[in-house]
């Protein structure tokens, strides 16, 4: 910043590197936005202090890669930023920092974890830098395959030319052989301790294309315009030692024999100088490969996607569909539905149902951006997305693309099949909507249906159990607002919430989706009804085959759907049944607690009516006397001095909400309940028992002697509602 017309200057320090774009508000100029590869950051001191980076998911990633855990994880290097492993879904509200970490390599490379122990990860970065990184012990080691630093100089310079992002990747078929790519490709089978050359030089080898980058004042030789090197590179998972490669000079190799013998099988149209970014072996033909290619750093923004079926004999241009600017970095097949690719392309995602011979948007809501790489997560039928600018995404919910057809959007009204669902789900406190938090997928069980037209009439989502028995109802018109999510209920450890409203199902024209949360219907509330850690909410279903069922206009459909058990856990499906049946229990003990606040506060609201509207002494006294014993029975079941979320701290709680808390803690966990827990809550069912049989002897003896003695007056009778 130079405040003399530029004489001097003085540094400006934002809170990241790589700085890119500057704005300085024409009326103020200690006012500024800056831009830069971190997000972008606010002064209003003209620099001095700036404002946090660190909420905004604008990650610029070059590749993605994922493993087998569960949760499973997405990996990937970041411009100008660390490589990250971070989870798809966890356990609180939403995926944090405490959830992410850095796996060695750099900010360009590829990343790959082994399949055998996820803790083990290779990551590359730019001059050919590759490292091993294990997690369990923070140890991580140079496994460069030529660990010459050629920092400075030219790419011709290099005995062995690796670009800023050179290919790194495991074989299908033996996770202890390793692969990457300079100019030729290398493999390892001891974790990178060694490595062998197992081709010749698969580039152009153009000389003219490897000097210094950049021009005589500024230089920029850290590999990202190293030329004449391979892109990427995959094996197919179908026959081993099948082997596709693509250079950043636009050639097409394949091997076929493990790398003894190699066969350029470049496409004869594909335009000169084009970088092969991706290359995909197909999981169903060793014969079968696409790629994606680029050349917009020659102003040429066409897209470039081929096929072959023959080990690259002939090629297939396969692009109608996709708008003539939007060139092509990367494509994908599905490995769980034949013929379904898709392709990621500067300005946004699409993809093919019949093999690449038409293409159409997913974009859904993504943002516009840049994809540069996308991976299939086939036992989570899941896609992840890298993005040049925001970060990860993920389309949760493969199995409705494959669903989607002519023939069910004809119907008035259709159920897909839903995807598996586990039991599991986000908890624990909520974060701010600043914090840097990504989005965990729905909890429970996801259910889309079609609806042809907008409904009319009422329809219903009911959701049945493995015996057949309903557990849960839903309905496209507003429930009843004494439910639980109209009353307050405590939960957690800092005391009482509101929770939300009644859930309704939607019923628009179009694709429909609707998300259970997999609970059974939640005890009865009361308006007002304050408690400190405890819930009314209804237990989870236990794993096991559940069926769906949507009724429409008199029409109904089932679908059959799997909940699933956490994998991390052992509970077996006994002690997941006996936390169910003693959860019902708790639940319906609690439910009858609650009511019998409801039936005590409708009585006495009517004697006190009475009491001040009858003008006879005989039926005040013995309204405000009946009154007195059914306060005595209330304030036994519930601690009426509660009037704010902290009151519980004052007042003792009482047994509707020793229940709740009974309630919460048997359901916090997916385990049987303790001993302990069963014999707390049969002494406090005794309890509310007790209290129930005066409230039982109240209504049948008392009520009646005082409606009698309303009558005798010729006053009409308290009515105890049904």
């Amino acid at each position: 910043r130079s405040d003399d017309g530029g004489k001097t200057y003085t540094p400006i320090r934002p809170p990241h590197g790589d700085n890119h774009y500057l704005w300085i508000a024409a009326n103020d100029s200690n006012r500024m936005i800056e831009a830069n590869d971190g997000g972008a950051t606010i002064s209003t001191n003209g620099g001095k202090t700036w404002s946090s980076i660190m909420n905004q998911p604008t990650a610029q990633f070059y590749r993605v890669a994922l493993d087998n855990d569960f949760p499973y994880h997405a990996y990937g290097a970041q411009q100008d930023n660390s490589t990250v492993k971070t989870q798809t879904r966890a356990d609180g509200p939403g995926i944090t920092e405490s959830n992410w970490y850095s796996v060695g390599g750099g900010e360009s490379g590829w990343i790959q974890p082994d399949p055998r122990n996820s803790d083990v990860v290779y990551a590359g970065s730019y001059d050919g830098l590759l490292t091993r990184y294990e997690h369990r012990t923070g140890q991580m080691r140079n496994i460069t395959v030529w660990p010459d630093n050629p920092m400075g100089s030219g790419a011709e310079a290099m005995k062995y030319r690796f670009q800023w992002n050179f290919p790194i990747f495991l074989s299908p078929h033996d996770p202890k052989v390793l692969y990457a790519g300079g100019n030729v490709l290398f493999k390892s089978t001891n974790e990178g301790q060694s490595w062998e050359p197992i081709s010749k030089d698969l580039t152009r080898d153009d000389k003219s294309k490897q000097g210094p980058a950049g021009g005589p004042i500024t230089k920029d030789n850290t590999s990202v315009e190293y030329y004449c090197t391979l892109f990427t590179g995959a094996e197919s998972p179908v026959s081993k030692g099948v082997i596709w490669v693509g250079s950043d000079d636009g050639l097409v190799n394949v091997t076929q024999d493990a790398g003894k013998s190699w066969t350029n099988v470049t496409p004869k149209d594909l335009p000169e100088w084009s970088r092969i970014n991706s290359i995909e072996a197909s999981p169903f033909d060793p014969a079968t490969a696409y790629f994606a290619a680029t050349k917009y750093q020659l102003d040429d923004f066409t897209p470039l996607l081929y096929k072959t079926t023959d080990y690259g004999k002939t090629w297939k241009r396969i692009v109608t569909g996709i708008p003539a600017n939007h060139f092509t970095r990367v494509i994908r097949e599905d490995p769980s539905h034949r013929n379904l690719l898709v392709a990621g392309t500067e300005f946004g995602i699409y993809a093919s149902f019949n093999g690449g011979d038409a293409w159409q948007s997913i974009q859904l809501n993504m943002p516009i951006v840049p994809i540069t790489d996308i991976a299939f997560h086939k036992g989570e039928n899941e896609m992840v997305v890298a993005t040049q600018g925001r970060s990860f995404w993920v389309l949760d919910d493969l199995p409705l693309l494959y669903q989607v057809n002519p023939e069910s959007m004809a119907k008035d009204a259709y159920l897909f099949q839903p995807k598996s669902a586990y039991r599991q789900g986000g908890g624990g406190f909520r974060l701010p909507s600043a914090a840097p938090i990504g989005q965990n997928p729905a909890s429970g069980a996801v259910i889309y249906y079609w609806l042809k037209d907008k409904l009319k009439d009422e329809a219903t989502l009911e959701f049945l159990d493995p015996s057949g028995k309903l557990v849960k109802k839903y309905s496209t018109k507003e429930p009843p607002k004494s439910t639980l999510e109209a009353g307050f209920v405590m939960e957690e450890e800092e005391g009482p919430r509101r929770r939300p409203g009644a859930r309704v199902i939607p019923a628009e024209k179009g694709l429909n989706r609707f998300a259970w949360d997999l609970r059974y219907p939640d005890a009865v509330d009361f308006p007002g009804l304050i408690m400190w850690a405890g819930t009314v909410r209804g237990p989870v279903a236990v794993p096991g085959k559940y069926t769906a069922r949507l009724t429409v206009g008199g029409q109904t459909q089932t679908q059959t759907f799997e909940v699933k058990k956490d994998p991390r856990i052992a509970t077996t499906p006994e002690e997941f049944a006996r936390q169910l049946a003693v959860a019902l229990q708790v639940r319906d003990k609690l439910t009858a607690t609650n009511q019998a606040v409801i039936d005590i506060r409708e009585i006495r609201k009517q004697l006190n009516e009475y009491a001040e509207r009858v003008k006879n002494p005989k039926i005040t006294q013995a309204a405000h006397a009946l009154a007195k014993k059914l306060t005595d029975v209330e304030e036994a079941i519930y601690q009426t001095k509660n009037r704010a979320s902290e009151d519980p701290l004052n007042f003792p709680i009482m047994l509707n909400n020793k229940l709740a808390s009974l309630l919460s803690d048997i359901t916090m966990s997916d385990a049987p309940p303790t001993a302990q827990q069963g014999m707390v809550y049969e002494d406090l069912a005794s309890k509310v028992n007790a209290e129930l049989r005066k409230l039982a002897q109240l209504a049948g003896t008392e009520v009646p002697v005082f409606n009698k003695l309303m009558r005798d007056e010729n006053v009409p009778a308290v009515v105890i509602k049904q």
